[in-house]
């Protein structure tokens, strides 16, 4: 049987780590953080959102990441992962503020809140949620 909330961790893939890891960290006003590569055999630079370690079902949403890894590419792609603000319409902002494009502004989605869709620096597509 599927959790209610069944994504537990997900990766945006980039090209320029220093260019995407700022994007991030202006959008979202947060620090990203440096985790070690866990197999030296393939050349990886990770970098975490910040996140609940509590591994218990008690926290909302899932953890993340972005990597730069070889064979793995940004761009358009068929998932589109969220994160969740107070007011999407000022994520949007920022994205094209720093270097990233609105390519849906915020629009109600009814009882559901708000959603807008952004492109990052490496041309990966986001979406970004709110309830207000």
């Amino acid at each position: 049987m599927m959790k209610s909330n069944p994504v537990v961790h997900f990766e945006i893939y980039v090209e320029d780590m220093t260019r995407a890891k700022a994007f991030y960290e202006a959008v979202f006003e947060t620090r990203l953080e440096q985790m070690p590569n866990p197999t030296p055999e393939m050349e990886m630079d990770m970098w975490f959102f910040p996140m609940d370690k509590d591994t218990g079902m008690s926290s909302y949403g899932a953890g993340g990441m972005l990597i730069k890894m070889d064979g793995f590419t940004p761009g358009g792609g068929g998932t589109l992962v969220y994160f969740g603000c107070d007011d999407c319409a000022v994520q949007a902002a920022r994205a094209a503020e720093h270097g990233g494009t609105v390519f849906q502004e915020k629009t109600s989605i009814g009882e559901h809140g708000f959603c807008a869709v952004v492109r990052d620096t490496e041309g990966n597509l986001i979406g970004l949620h709110s309830m207000k």
